[in-house]
């Protein structure tokens, strides 16, 4: 029987959180470290996580926007993963966000470390207490509203993570039937699912299309987060896809190769922007809501542009083609930090495990008690 270190649990969420574990797992598994990874049925997470080879256990699905429906269905995957954590016995669980994975493994007694870029993300459960939080170094550990045993800060923001490996390659426009010529303008719509959705931001995506559309020479290269999101893109823009001047790939395509294809992405927040940022491709954020700590670490440094309303638009996003150069950063420094890091909590838990062995439900009980004596 072959002996690891450690076997560790990563769950996959969300489909950025792919290409973002693909690296840690591959280092994790240098390290002499067995990696086990679920994931989510959410967004392409299947087909990307296909795409990079990373095998995985298919468990559970999305929820939709209804805050009801959506605890009831984070609590019932958090019920659908324990049989299989009772049969593959981790040692401790990663993830990027994954509160099911997270209450699970208080069900089960086995610690987890969750990862989070952006800190008004809702991370607060009554009575409840996470055992490692991992952050940037650019969010403060004060601004994380959610009780912790250890919140540790690493160098970069997370996607230094992978950035530094990418190989662009040249297929990706021609596979999706845009000219080299063309002025490629990639748009992320807004997270309408996320709890911190705001509507207007909805209002504010329509008037890019629209702003982009007219421009002479340019092509949208669009990326619905769901199949609903799809069809209402389709309905609302149909005279713009029969003339070619929006695009909707048919299937996953390779975020970074799209990204580094274009010449310039607008996002409704999240991952592909600051995806933009790591590379120095002209980066646009459409998100309405507060904005965190990342992005206005990257806004003043000057890899971001910050568009609240449609009146910046002419003024502020340059429709232009770029020079493209070679990949800004290829340090491994984020990468080696975080599993550095992981590896220490990991030694740690090893320290403590004797006491807690055996009676996770009695440790919850007591850390649920003391929690709520704060309240």
């Amino acid at each position: 029987m072959e002996n690891f270190k450690s076997d560790i649990w990563i769950d996959l969420d969300n489909s950025p959180h792919v290409p973002f574990f693909a690296p840690i797992i591959d280092e994790l598994e240098r390290r002499g470290h067995r990696v086990q990874v679920t994931a989510r049925d959410r967004y392409q997470v299947d087909e990307l996580a296909t795409m990079l080879e990373i095998p995985h256990t298919m468990i559970g699905r999305d929820y939709g926007k209804n805050k009801v429906i959506k605890i009831l269905g984070l609590l019932y995957r958090a019920c659908q993963l324990l049989p299989w954590i009772w049969q593959k016995k981790p040692a401790i669980a990663l993830s990027h966000g994954s509160r099911s994975q997270v209450i699970a493994c208080k069900m089960a007694g086995i610690p987890s470390v969750i990862m989070v870029d952006y800190e008004f993300v809702s991370l607060h459960m009554p009575f409840f207490r996470y055992d490692n939080i991992f952050i940037p170094d650019a969010i403060p550990k004060r601004s994380i509203r959610a009780k912790s045993s250890n919140i540790w800060n690493y160098p970069g923001i997370k996607e230094d993570v992978y950035v530094p490996g990418f190989e662009p390659t040249d297929e990706i426009l021609a596979d999706l039937g845009v000219s080299q010529d063309k002025i490629v303008v990639t748009i992320r719509p807004p997270a309408v699912d996320a709890h911190y959705h705001n509507v207007k931001s909805e209002k504010l995506f329509r008037d890019v299309v629209s702003f982009v559309a007219k421009a002479s020479g340019t092509v949208i290269v669009m990326l619905p987060r769901s199949g609903k999101q799809s069809r209402n893109i389709r309905e609302t823009w149909p005279g713009l896809l029969e003339q070619g001047k929006l695009i909707i790939p048919q299937k996953a395509v390779n975020g970074l190769d799209l990204t580094w294809a274009s010449d310039l992405v607008i996002s409704g927040g999240g991952t592909m922007i600051r995806e933009a940022a790591a590379l120095r491709v002209p980066a646009y954020s459409i998100f309405i809501g507060e904005t965190g700590c990342v992005d206005r670490y990257l806004s003043e440094i000057g890899r971001l542009k910050l568009i609240k309303s449609s009146a910046d638009l002419p003024t502020t996003i340059k429709l232009e083609k770029r020079n493209r150069q070679d990949i800004p950063n290829r340090s491994n420094k984020t990468l080696y930090s975080i599993v550095d890091e992981l590896e220490n909590v990991i030694k740690l838990q090893e320290k403590t495990s004797a006491v807690t062995s055996g009676i996770p439900w009695l440790v919850l009980f007591l850390q649920w008690l003391g929690d709520a004596s704060l309240l």
